[in-house]
């Protein structure tokens, strides 16, 4: 028997630092929690942050070059070629904007603890150009 799988989408909040907008919201699917909050989208589930079920871990690959994201310079060039603005609003974070769009990058600031969800955030905030892999 197959079961088919849904998705429930809920808005919590909106609003956003960079004055105008931004939105908290959850879709719950079988595999977790998909939880967008302060620019940063995460799946909360029972397997590790930057490893998925594989066991392997995440890196994110820049498509049209197909060069992995080893350091924040590297993915500063990236984010600037494609439109994105450093944004200097909290000075615990690293922050990119982009002024035709709603959407805003958290990173932290020590490139040690850019998880997972940091790199699926970027994903979806720049459709066709980067991509998570397992390495």
């Amino acid at each position: 028997a197959s079961q088919k799988q849904t998705a429930h989408i809920e808005i919590l909040s909106f609003s956003f630092p960079p004055h105008k907008h931004n939105f908290l919201y959850q879709i719950t699917n079988m595999s977790g929690v998909w939880v967008f909050k302060n620019g940063v989208v995460r799946l909360v589930e029972n397997t590790g942050d930057c490893q998925g079920a594989t066991g392997r871990r995440k890196v994110l690959v820049h498509l049209s070059s197909d060069e992995v994201i080893t350091s924040y310079a590297v993915l500063e060039r990236k984010l600037y070629s494609l439109g994105w603005e450093r944004y200097y609003d909290d000075p615990d974070l690293l922050q990119y904007h982009k002024r035709s769009t709603i959407h805003l990058i958290s990173l932290p600031k020590d490139f040690n603890r850019f998880k997972s969800m940091h790199m699926y955030d970027i994903v979806v905030k720049n459709r066709n150009e980067f991509e998570v892999r397992d390495m």
